[in-house]
């Protein structure tokens, strides 16, 4: 064989093949693909986007946005309801802000139940 019927050879054998994805770091592609996969559980387990990014934030927005996008069409197009998340979700600033709140108040209520226990002590 020559050399022109070798390169063309070689040339047919990889028209075929996804260059890029011979060529794609095995983690990159192992990474986007989990992100996919999570926006597409967060679809079906009825979370919003933003929560999804929230509860995942390493994960790359734009795959976890894909996936998220990808099983809502799915959903509608088959007619599927998605399933409650049963699993914990971090607090939201919001949240946050009432566990302080609610923390100083038992406080605030001790101070006044002793500063109330004399008086009730004095008027009996």
């Amino acid at each position: 064989m020559n050399a022109r019927t070798l390169l063309l050879a070689f040339t047919l054998l990889l028209s075929g093949c996804d260059i890029e994805a011979l060529l794609a770091d095995p983690k990159v592609v192992q990474r986007e693909a989990d992100a996919k996969a999570i926006g597409g559980a967060c679809r079906h387990g009825l979370r919003s986007i933003e929560d999804c990014y929230a509860l995942n934030e390493k994960a790359s927005k734009s795959a976890v946005y894909a996936g998220w996008k990808e099983m809502d069409q799915y959903m509608r197009d088959n007619k599927i309801e998605g399933v409650a998340p049963v699993g914990l979700k971090p607090p939201s600033p919001k949240e946050e802000m009432i566990t302080e709140t609610k923390e100083e108040e038992p406080a605030k209520a001790k101070g006044k139940a002793t500063a109330k226990a004399p008086a009730k002590a004095a008027v009996h």
